[in-house]
């Protein structure tokens, strides 16, 4: 095995370490905000199948009520 190891193989490795720990904390917080940005569209998408959810209550509880008023006035 060669005792010697030639500059610029270390130097390329070097260079290396040097840009993958430069790059790790803006690939982290791209990840974090990727993740945040899922999250709240889920959130939205959640909320608006609920205000649907709602609409559709509150339409057949209208329907029931004015049978009821209908039914009331013909009696």
């Amino acid at each position: 095995m060669a005792a010697f190891v030639n500059p610029q193989v270390t130097d390329a490795i070097t260079q290396m370490n040097v840009k993958l720990v430069g790059e790790s904390p803006a690939q982290a917080m791209g990840a974090a905000l990727q993740t945040l940005s899922h999250a709240t569209g889920l959130a939205i998408e959640n909320a608006t199948s609920a205000q649907g959810s709602m609409q559709q209550v509150a339409l057949t509880a209208t329907s029931s009520i004015c049978a009821m008023i209908v039914k009331l006035a013909n009696s």
